[in-house]
């Protein structure tokens, strides 16, 4: 039922408004739960994060770039490949200078993400909603 379930996922997800994205991924925990529980739990425990460039109202143009975490897991992966045999850090400080050398090792290899000229538009929804969110607290 996995391919089942993935397609029905990935079609709440293309929703392109956060309301119907989520009303729809709503009705389909509700259904989730009458034949697996700790997915159907898994699915609304992440509900909120996985819809946050539709509560921004960036869906339609980061969509390509920032659907999956295929970006950051290829980064992290890079990042691990070249750390892999340090065993021992000092403290803190050491560990984010190791990283910050692979980071500049690897950055040659790196590729612009798709969309990354809405990066700027990214930053400036993020900021307003925790300016709003801060408000509201």
């Amino acid at each position: 039922m996995q391919d089942t379930w993935r397609r029905k996922l990935q079609r709440a997800y293309e929703k392109p408004k956060y309301e119907e994205a989520k009303a729809e991924l709503r009705r389909l925990k509700n259904e989730l739960r009458l034949i697996n529980r700790s997915a159907a739990s898994s699915l609304e425990e992440g509900l909120e994060e996985t819809l946050a460039l539709h509560r921004l109202g960036l869906f339609e143009v980061m969509v390509k770039s920032l659907k999956t975490t295929n970006s950051l897991e290829s980064l992290m992966s890079l990042i691990e490949a070249y750390t892999a045999k340090v065993d021992y850090s000092k403290n803190s400080s050491q560990k984010h200078r190791w990283i910050a050398s692979a980071l500049i090792e690897i950055e040659p290899r790196l590729r612009k993400i798709k969309g990354y000229r809405w990066l700027p538009m990214l930053r400036e929804a993020i900021r307003q909603h925790l300016e709003l969110a801060r408000e509201a607290a």
